[in-house]
């Protein structure tokens, strides 16, 4: 596996493993799987990891602390996440989980970028994955909403941690280029985490986000490179997802396309939307949820296929991808 470095030294490996399975997305993670799915991408040479306290209110970061506490701690890059506080809602234990995780709604999640909300935040986390320390902490996702502070308050928090040497690295992760970018001007941020808005149906981030965090000596984490499903399969179905929302004709039948040039070349979609996003500069890791053994194998298998330049010059070609050079 190999690794690139952020701007200010931080080693993350090229593939990291998003832990959103272990907070039961969707469906319930089995204690097997849990096991399976670490083991597998240690295995495998993964060594960074991302979870949240958002990913099953809780569950994902329990579950993947329990899985690297026997690891050498200075062999992995961890992050996790800020802005929703998980508070104690026994009158909702009954219920599940409103937000796709298979969990009962208990905690619930309140927003919060405030610097005691932060620092809460970060305590909390630290606990609940039994570990002395967290690499990266990211606001995550705080939306219109909530971004005018989580750009002041917020990220000036996370600084005074960086500060302290509690954490090594700070930043956001979001699906918005256009805030990502605004954060990289207001705040000495070191990596960003981009869902979606860099893929190879998705060229948004390469219009200001990637050029500025090349300029400014951001990392960038690439995430949601299938874009809820689209680019996942070989060929995409009709009913699949972009975005989380039922895909227009017109993106579906480009991605056909795109798939197309793919076959002729020899190569998957999915194994070309890791490979297209790890071409940019700017990108140090592309981050791939999974479940189990199989899924975390299928990731790798991906990322290792070589992918001929012959390829990109033609969906440049064909103007079906953004070029990244």
């Amino acid at each position: 596996m190999r690794v690139r470095a952020t701007p200010r030294g931080l080693p993350l490996t090229e593939i990291g493993l998003g832990a959103a399975q272990l907070g039961n997305l969707y469906r319930e993670t089995s204690d097997a799987e849990v096991v399976d799915t670490v083991d597998t991408a240690w295995e495998h040479g993964i060594r960074y990891f991302d979870t949240a306290p958002h990913y099953g209110v809780g569950l994902s970061e329990r579950r993947l602390g329990e899985q690297l506490r026997g690891r050498p701690r200075d062999e992995y890059v961890l992050s996790s996440k800020v802005g929703r506080l998980l508070v104690a809602s026994p009158e909702t234990a009954h219920l599940r989980d409103p937000h796709d995780f298979d969990v009962p709604a208990d905690p619930s999640r309140v927003w919060d970028f405030s610097r005691d909300g932060v620092l809460r935040s970060v305590e909390s986390s630290l606990e609940r994955l039994g570990l002395d320390r967290l690499d990266v902490v990211y606001l995550h996702d705080p939306g219109e909403e909530h971004f005018d502070q989580a750009s002041s308050e917020g990220i000036r928090a996370l600084i005074e941690l960086r500060e302290q040497g509690i954490v090594s690295a700070v930043g956001a992760g979001m699906m918005d280029a256009a805030a990502l970018t605004e954060l990289i001007r207001r705040a000495d941020v070191d990596l960003l985490m981009c869902a979606g808005r860099f893929t190879l149906v998705d060229g948004d981030a390469l219009a200001e986000l990637l050029p500025l965090a090349l300029e400014r000596g951001v990392g960038i984490v690439a995430a949601a490179i299938y874009n809820s499903g689209l680019l996942s399969r070989d060929r995409p179905s009709p009913d699949t997802l972009f975005d989380y929302q039922p895909v227009s004709p017109e993106l579906l039948a480009r991605t056909n396309r795109i798939a197309d040039v793919c076959e002729s070349h020899g190569v998957k979609l999915p194994e070309a939307a890791i490979a297209y996003v790890l071409r940019h500069p700017a990108v140090v890791s592309v981050v791939v949820g999974a479940r189990g053994r199989v899924q975390v194998e299928q990731t790798i298998d991906r990322y290792e296929k070589d992918v001929p330049p012959a390829l990109w010059s033609e969906l440049e070609s064909l103007d079906l991808i953004e070029p990244v050079d």
